[in-house]
């Protein structure tokens, strides 16, 4: 499947488009819904009509965005108009629940005449508590914004002038430090003339760039007095008449700064010859830059350099910045955003990307170090501090220049924030990213079935493993193409006829010869069952790891599983665990799948495998015992097995967090465990570990069946190598996940392996 085709499943399928709007107060029974409407709403409407600053009390608006477009401007597709703007704004409305848990209308206007969207916009006001602009032509957006910001108050933020202005702004304050030039010496060369680079050279100046230092070109050249074409929005970086460079490449001679902001390669090696010594290069278009990353790099390897995209070092992503404005702008109820909010965001960004990065954010981007350099200038987008740094900045220029109605302490604001953060919601993002930093051999014996296939084309695509493909391969690149997915890149392994088949065979027979397996059955079940001639690959050393399922039951894959490869040195039972995700954030339950009836010493085990598989996964684990029972409120053996296991694993792993025997809504509700202020674990439980194969196996069912859980897995645990099993008829991106997974684990696996093996300092 292609990458269109990809794009446009995942916007239509289940309920089409990326948003919904639900309900946050209960509406389960008769009087919750007279509470909701009539006559209970009642109460709120009239607080409100005789102070209409209660609205932001009794109602959603203080949280909630209008996200508006007409379509004039989108991306790179030009005017494409309002209905074909929707995937877009709809996008941009995950992103602010995404990030700052922002709540988001978004409007798209069939009107492209400035002032009847003005008129229209301006008549929002008793709905939103902030308008963000997006997509709009230029000069329009620039009229458009001044018309809303003199007639509402509310804050208006143009995101495709601001939201690149206040990141752009902080990659070049830490940028010039970097290279050692002060900001007024800078000689900058703006490519683009349009709304963003308007906005990004206006707060450039403000920074303390000198105006008379920038030259600013569009298609036409460079922007000079008298040139005939200069609107009053331009006409500020227009050059004077007397300057004779006309072109973009007379624009780059000598040159200490070059931002673009127009379109791809447009730039040359040569112009990037001609800049000055240790030149600071942001080629910001996307997908595309105006000159290509590794181009830049052996052209001027004296650089410093930026791009909009995620695979190269500086990434300028507008995500850093509107997020966490409007956060701070409506956490105070600002009236509007000021040019000293805006610059506050700026220079708390850049101060984030001078501090140490935590191991989460490492883990999340797959590195070892990243410390403030040339190759990191400003944070990453899914560093998760960016929130509480931000936005108090934000809040507290906006106290400081009178535009605020409400008054906050910025330290507790600060510590609000940070408690509302949890690190597991960007797991799967901390997995694929630490799989793509070191993509491992995984093989796939189910290769000719269309999911597969299509995964492993994702997976390639993505860098996330190096797929080892089981089967015929005239069959599997026939099917391929039908679905029209590319397998370059992936190893195709026909067990008939490879190479090592009698060395798998030979080491088959030898495992298995004492359990009623003759060397001949053993021929036969390694060229039959593509599963065990998997397993022997990865037994053999020949992948790293291996994920089935999709075509058989569980015993299918896990039985041959424990066969051959066996659980780790150490470990005596294998369990099995799922992955919730939720809106809420990640759980994972264990045994869902193996272990029918654990003792004691079982559940220990399991409960220990299972902390330690999240903790390889990035996430701290905090694991709670579950029972009918809290703490022996219950007395039952049922209970006291529980009760036993949890002593057990604090006695053999004290530095693990784990309490229980725990009823479920102790584990996940701190107003629950209040009555037990000697309960060990802080926080909503992210591991569960059931008594039983029924509880589990009923549990993670449920959550799937009841929908608003995707459900991955079940992740084998304490095998001696890297197995895992996908359900039956697993998704596309099920399966995707899952590889990530299994290469996240065994990346750090052998690191743990290596580092017991390391002889002491």
């Amino acid at each position: 499947m292609s990458r269109r085709e990809e794009a446009l499943k995942y916007h239509s399928s289940g309920r089409p488009g990326k948003i919904e709007v639900t309900w946050t107060k209960p509406v389960a029974s008769q009087l919750d819904l007279s509470l909701a409407y009539t006559p209970g709403v009642a109460e709120p409407c009239r607080e409100i009509a005789l102070d209409p600053e209660r609205v932001d009390l009794y109602t959603a608006r203080r949280n909630l965005v209008a996200v508006v477009t007409n379509g004039t401007a989108v991306l790179g597709l030009g005017n494409i108009g309002p209905y074909a703007a929707k995937p877009v704004m709809e996008g941009k409305a995950v992103l602010f629940k995404r990030f700052a848990d922002i709540d988001v209308f978004d409007l798209e206007l069939a009107e492209t005449d400035p002032e009847r969207f003005v008129n229209i916009v301006a008549a929002l006001e008793p709905t939103f508590g902030g308008i963000n602009l997006e997509d709009i032509r230029a000069p329009d957006c620039f009229v458009i914004e001044k018309a809303l910001r003199e007639r509402m108050n509310i804050p208006v933020f143009h995101d495709d002038q601001h939201g690149t202005a206040i990141i752009t702004t902080a990659a070049i304050r830490n940028a010039a430090e970097l290279v050692g030039k002060p900001l007024e010496s800078l000689k900058v060369t703006c490519i683009g003339a349009g709304a963003a680079a308007i906005s990004c050279m206006q707060m450039w100046v403000r920074l303390g760039v000198k105006r008379e230092n920038i030259t600013m070109t569009d298609v036409g050249g460079v922007l000079y007095a008298d040139r005939g074409d200069i609107d009053e929005f331009r006409a500020p970086f227009a050059r004077p008449r007397g300057d004779g460079r006309r072109t973009l490449a007379d624009a780059m001679v000598d040159a200490d700064v070059m931002i673009g902001l127009s379109a791809g390669n447009v730039v040359s090696p040569a112009m990037l010859k001609t800049m000055a010594k240790k030149p600071i290069i942001f080629a910001l278009a996307n997908p595309d830059p105006e000159i290509p990353y590794q181009v830049a790099v052996e052209t001027r390897p004296d650089a410093l350099i930026a791009t909009g995209r995620s695979d190269y070092p500086n990434q300028v992503n507008n995500v850093l910045g509107f997020p966490y404005m409007f956060r701070g702008a409506l956490d105070v109820r600002a009236k509007t955003i000021t040019e000293e909010m805006k610059l506050a965001a700026a220079e708390a960004i850049a101060a984030l990307a001078r501090e140490d990065v935590p191991d989460d954010v490492l883990r999340a981007y797959g590195q070892q170090r990243l410390r403030f350099g040339t190759e990191y200038i400003i944070p990453k987008p899914f560093d998760s501090r960016v929130l509480y740094w931000v936005a108090p900045a934000v809040a507290r220029a906006a106290m400081e220049s009178g535009v605020a109605r409400d008054s906050i302490d910025i330290e507790e604001y600060r510590q609000r924030l940070y408690r509302t953060i949890s690190p597991a919601r960007r797991v799967l993002f901390r997995i694929t990213e630490t799989a793509k930093s070191d993509p491992r051999r995984i093989v796939y014996p189910e290769a000719e079935s269309d999911n597969i296939l299509r995964a492993a084309h994702r997976v390639l695509e993505e860098g996330l493993a190096k797929p080892i493909l089981i089967g015929s391969p005239q069959r599997i690149r026939e099917h391929a193409e039908k679905l029209g997915v590319d397998l370059e890149g992936a190893q195709i392994v026909n067990p008939r006829d490879a190479d090592d088949l009698e060395r798998y065979v030979d080491s088959y027979f030898s495992k298995r010869q004492r359990r009623g397996v003759t060397r001949h059955h053993a021929y036969k079940e390694i060229r039959r069952s593509r599963t065990a001639f998997g397993l022997m690959m990865l037994d053999a050393g020949h992948a790293d790891g291996l994920v089935a399922g999709v075509r058989q039951d569980y015993p299918a894959t896990i039985r041959p599983a424990l066969q051959i490869i066996g659980v780790r040195e150490g470990v005596k039972r294998a369990a099995g665990m799922y992955m919730v995700v939720t809106k809420t954030g990640v759980r994972f339950l264990a045994d869902t799948t193996i272990n029918i009836e654990p003792d004691s010493d079982t559940l220990a085990e399991i409960a220990i495998l299972a902390a330690d598989t999240v903790s390889d996964l990035g996430i701290e684990p905090r694991v709670a015992m579950l029972s009918f029972s809290n703490f022996g409120d219950a007395p039952h053996p049922a209970s006291r097995k529980v009760a036993d296991a949890t002593a057990k694993v604090k006695r053999l792993r004290p530095d693990l967090m784990i309490d229980g025997e725990m009823q479920a809504t102790v584990a996940l509700d701190e107003e629950a465990r209040a009555p037990y202020p000697f309960c060990t674990l802080k926080g909503t439980a992210n591991v569960l570990i059931f008594p039983n194969l029924d509880a589990g196996n009923a549990a993670y069912k449920l959550l799937a069946a009841t929908g608003g859980a995707e459900i991955i897995g079940p992740i084998v645990l304490g095998m001696r190598k890297q197995v895992n099993v996908l359900q039956q008829g697993a998704s596309v991106d099920a399966i995707v996940h899952m590889t990530a997974i299994t290469v996240a684990r065994a990346i750090r696996r052998e690191a743990l392996e290596k580092k017991s093996e390391a002889p002491p300092a």
